[in-house]
């Protein structure tokens, strides 16, 4: 990451490290309480904002601040193809393509991918920068108390852990749903995405795969990994099974043109909606 700092981030900072601790949490909650009035911000900075309430603080000359007064570079403006944007993303490359909302995929396949873009150094921020750091952050909730009753392990930042709880309540009250969340294919699993050196969204505790046997993958249909290789649109998922992970902040991978439909990944700033 660039190191180079603007003199006014640098100023800025050195008097933030000084205020107290009651001070910064003031200004966390008269940052949220105003940013939809705001217009200061580029719209997907305000979407971090609003996403990350607790985490993300504020942005200034191009930088975004956490609330340890750390700084990430938010645009690095250089030109990238997709290859590169999988590999080497700044944050302002997450929101390259757009999630749309409650779109019919079977019958229009998505011609990107949406969420599938991370910057893994903001992610680290936000939930861990290590397994072990991770594994500080999670906590075990009941999946589906009803129709499955089994212990995930998810993270507790940003509301993580709480999203999950909702949408599993939610879609307990959903029998004809049992073949699609029972026997999960997980939640926590430190690791690559297969086939890269990209770390998995499932290192974070922030992602689910459902029943992997009611699931298609791009991977698996390709029988590949190159990513020029994805093949015919495939998926067998309900979209108002999806559209409740969605309702509470999740991102599906069936919303990409290299599908992954078991996949769900809180991700709210893809799903915020800017008035």
């Amino acid at each position: 990451m660039n190191r180079f700092i603007p003199l006014l981030v640098l100023c800025n900072f050195f008097v933030s490290s000084c205020q107290q601790e009651s001070t910064l949490d003031n200004r966390v909650v008269s940052k949220v309480e105003s940013i939809q009035l705001d217009q200061k911000y580029p719209t997907n900075v305000t979407r971090l904002l609003k996403g990350y309430p607790d985490i993300v603080v504020d942005y200034v000359d191009n930088y975004i601040i956490f609330w340890d007064s750390t700084i990430f570079l938010y645009n690095d403006s250089m030109i990238k193809n997709e290859s590169e944007l999988l590999s080497n993303p700044d944050i302002e490359d997450m929101f390259h393509y757009q999630y749309t909302l409650n779109k019919d995929h079977d019958s229009l396949p998505p011609s990107s991918d949406p969420g599938r873009i991370r910057n893994n150094e903001f992610f680290n921020k936000v939930y861990g920068a290590s397994k072990k750091e991770v594994e500080d952050n999670l906590t075990e909730v009941i999946w589906c108390p009803t129709l499955v009753n089994k212990l995930i392990r998810v993270n507790t930042k940003n509301g993580a852990a709480e999203a999950f709880v909702k949408v599993s309540n939610e879609l307990d009250q959903h029998p004809e749903f049992a073949n699609y969340v029972s026997s999960i294919g997980g939640t926590f699993n430190y690791r690559n995405i297969k086939g890269t050196n990209r770390l998995s969204m499932h290192s974070y505790g922030v992602t689910i795969d459902i029943n992997v046997s009611k699931s298609n993958y791009w991977q698996w249909d390709s029988r590949s990994t190159d990513e020029k290789m994805v093949g015919k649109y495939k998926n067998s998922i309900p979209l108002e099974l999806v559209h409740i992970f969605e309702k509470h902040g999740f991102i599906w991978g069936g919303a990409w043109r290299h599908y992954d439909t078991m996949h769900f990944e809180y991700r709210p700033e893809l799903i915020t909606n800017i008035k």
